[in-house]
């Protein structure tokens, strides 16, 4: 009976179908979200060796953990011996981090060329969008055209919040989790980087606080580099930082 309703609904155009993901493709946009996964749990592996200098009264030791120096040189940080091999056990999984999601990077990225080339390099032309932040959208995109319209695309990437509304009354906000939550962390991640030594994109902000507050400023200017990447990869044009800025 279930079934019956559901293809009555599909054949009145009542029950709109999903997107389905090319299967091909499934494997390689799953590599990215593993590497987020695995940089998050690296962070706090970091934060742990931040916090045991704090709990033995030691000096910050401020060295970049991406460096095979300043990782060498934590192995002489504690005198007590078992609070040092739990900080060089941290180290060791850094380490593996560090060489395996070098290798992962390298083949998403000449993946990414041999897949879509054109939507990767029209990414990257957006200042504050890297080889990761393009990959990832690169590959939760997938092919633009499935969008209709650019309401959708943002809808989908969790850049605008969905109305609660019945017989024409709105009674707040509501499912704030539909959508992609890797997408909403690129934009998101991408608003914050534009900002930085970028005056023309600080003074768009500010004009973005005067209205709606600070913390709703970022999502909207996150909303507009999503609606500038929609446009972009649609009709294939590079990312214009004038027009962005002015219009």
């Amino acid at each position: 009976m279930d079934s019956y309703k559901i293809a009555a609904l599909i054949r009145g155009g009542n029950f709109p179908l999903a997107y389905v993901y090319t299967p091909s493709m499934r494997a390689i946009r799953d590599l990215p979200r593993r590497r987020t996964g695995l940089v998050r749990h690296g962070a706090d592996l970091k934060a742990h060796f931040v916090n045991t200098t704090s709990q033995y009264n030691l000096p910050p030791n401020n060295v970049n953990l991406k460096n095979v120096s300043a990782r060498e040189q934590l192995g002489r940080t504690f005198d007590d011996k078992l609070v040092q091999r739990n900080i060089d056990l941290d180290i060791a999984v850094l380490e593996c981090y560090h060489r395996e999601l070098s290798q992962v990077e390298w083949l998403l990225e000449k993946q990414a060329k041999k897949h879509q080339s054109t939507y990767y390099h029209l990414l990257t032309t957006i200042p504050s969008v890297g080889r990761i932040l393009a990959l990832t959208i690169l590959y939760e995109v997938g092919d633009i055209r499935r969008f209709e319209s650019v309401q959708k695309f943002a809808s989908y990437s969790r850049l605008i919040k969905c109305k609660a509304e019945s017989a024409g009354k709105t009674y707040g906000t509501q499912g704030n989790k539909i959508g992609n939550a890797h997408l909403k962390w690129a934009f998101s991640e991408a608003a914050v980087l534009y900002l930085r030594g970028n005056p023309g994109a600080q003074k768009l902000l500010q004009r973005f606080q005067k209205r709606m507050g600070k913390a709703k400023a970022l999502s909207a200017l996150a909303h507009k580099l999503g609606r500038a990447v929609y446009f972009m990869l649609k009709n294939e044009k590079v990312f214009d930082e004038q027009r962005f800025l002015t219009s």
